[in-house]
């Protein structure tokens, strides 16, 4: 008896209790990012973070669909644009990556912690950008040299059954590929 009485104390707290809740009607206001031109060559070169961290340059992003996470990818001393990036829960970290033409890239890859397989994939090879790797734990590299000016998609391709695809989640970013 003691213990049906101790059951239902602790659910009429629990019930009690306010719940903290987020009102969605509310707008969220997003901080001006600074200009990724004027980052120097060795932010490009950063090892990835100790795990469980950021692995976009020490800062949290908004992996909201539709939210641009832009980086403008220099030219480092030998001669190549580095840039890292991680895919993870539907989305690409940076989404917006830019590149000079004719220029060397080496894309730096993995999958952020969790259970659901990602890839990226990006079909121009008129422009000298084809590719599709699976991501992992571990970094992958990929390189290429662009070719042709223009603004090139990159998803994910992954489904499940008659579930959405990843793409269609927001998994999808771009290369633009400026003079």
């Amino acid at each position: 008896m003691r213990d049906a009485r101790r059951v239902v104390i602790a659910v009429a707290i629990v019930l009690i209790l306010p719940f903290p809740f987020k009102a969605y009607s509310q707008e969220t206001k997003q901080e001006a990012k600074p200009d990724s031109a004027a980052a120097t060559i060795e932010e490009t070169k950063l090892a990835p973070a100790a795990e469980g961290k950021s692995e976009s340059m020490g800062t949290e992003h908004d992996h909201t669909m539709g939210v641009e996470n832009r980086f403008v990818a220099l030219i480092g001393a030998d001669g190549i644009q580095h840039i890292i990036l991680t895919g993870g829960e539907y989305y690409f970290d940076p989404n917006y990556i830019v590149v000079k033409v004719n220029v060397p890239v080496e894309l730096k890859v993995r999958k952020a912690p969790g259970y659901i397989p990602h890839d990226i994939v990006v079909k121009a090879p008129e422009s000298g950008i084809d590719f599709q790797v699976n991501l992992g734990k571990d970094w992958q590299v990929i390189t290429f040299t662009p070719t042709k000016i223009g603004k090139y998609e990159m998803v994910c391709d992954k489904k499940l059954l008659w579930f959405k695809s990843h793409q269609d989640r927001g998994m999808v970013g771009y290369i633009d590929v400026v003079p």
